[in-house]
């Protein structure tokens, strides 16, 4: 898809999302996230220190498994993995398996320990982390009307919507079980493309953990016109899918939740960024003022470290993220 030209055609948001994202010359086979938008990732080293407590957890839970997997999938730059590899313990550093999952080119930068794939890996044994991934998969937007819900159809090129047919079968069964839209003008984000590809990483785990971290809403307390947001260059912008800007919609990790049970999760937690990171040691409190004048230098470390922790924990921002974690 050239991004600087682009045709105009009535699609449905998923076929639009999908030309714009990920087509010929898309978003993300062209861009890095970074550049865009604010993730716990790049707020924060902390975040990576929280995941490898994680994985030394589920290590311990496996016993030891040698090679033990770590899996980003939307791995971005692989700055997660990156920083999980530096921070391991060198016994744990020699048995980890590391691979990050892109469809964009390898960073250049990327130590070579880790694997570059376009593809989630089978016969996982260890811990596979999707970080913001799954709002970035594209889906379909119903609205209900008077003769019942209709598919919203965009404009390519200007980001202009009208309404088309009636949605498939599939389309009103995962309605009804998981949005259901009661109002004239309400809005569906309809998401089982997003619980098709939860439940194909948790069927890829062998053994292990699936961690999916996003921004969620639950089935009691859906939106009702949507969330469909564009970003570019740090800013909201309009979600006009013509491959200039990212597209994403929160995530319904209730209905992902349940497909990946259905995938053969045997225990499942769903809860928020701040309850697991707080679970994990990240805390954000303050070094005690007393070790300004004995360790200032320690001091200023500590704060810093303190206010990181207290944003990736902040309810009203990334500690508000959803946080589903299923094991096999």
């Amino acid at each position: 898809m050239n991004h600087e030209i682009v045709q105009s055609m009535w699609l449905t948001w998923r076929e639009a999302t999908q030309r714009a994202l990920y087509g010929e010359g898309g978003f993300y086979l062209r861009e890095r996230p970074s550049g865009h938008f604010r993730t716990s990732v790049s707020a924060s080293p902390a975040f990576a220190d929280a995941v490898l407590a994680l994985l030394v957890e589920v290590d311990a839970e496996l016993g030891a498994p040698d090679p033990l997997d770590l899996v980003d999938i939307g791995a971005g730059e692989g700055l997660l993995v990156a920083r999980v590899l530096a921070a391991a313990e060198p016994a744990l550093r020699k048995r980890l398996r590391v691979t990050a999952v892109d469809l964009s080119p390898r960073p250049g930068s990327l130590p070579e320990e880790i694997a570059w794939r376009r593809s989630i890996p089978e016969g996982v044994a260890g811990l596979a982390v999707a970080n913001e991934w799954l709002d970035n998969i594209p889906l379909d937007v119903v609205e209900q009307t008077a003769e019942g819900p209709r598919l919203v159809l965009v404009d390519t090129a200007t980001g202009e919507e009208r309404l088309g047919g009636p949605p498939p079968e599939a389309d009103l069964a995962w309605m009804r079980r998981w949005w259901p839209l009661t109002r004239v003008g309400t809005r569906a984000e309809i998401g089982h493309p997003r619980d098709a590809a939860w439940a194909g990483v948790v069927g890829g785990l062998a053994r292990g953990r699936a961690i999916a971290v996003d921004y969620a809403h639950p089935v009691d307390n859906r939106p009702l016109c949507g969330t469909l947001t564009g970003y570019r260059d740090g800013a909201v912008v309009a979600p006009v899918p013509d491959g200039t800007c990212d597209i994403t919609a929160h995530v319904a990790l209730d209905a992902c939740a349940e497909a990946g049970r259905e995938a053969g999760a045997i225990s499942t937690t769903l809860s928020t960024q701040r309850e697991a990171l707080r679970a994990l040691g990240l805390t954000g409190a303050r070094p005690p003022i007393e070790r300004a004048v004995s360790d200032p230098r320690g001091y200023l470390r500590a704060l810093a470290r303190a206010s990181e922790e207290g944003e990736l924990i902040d309810p009203a921002g990334l500690g508000g993220f959803g946080w589903l974690a299923q094991s096999r």
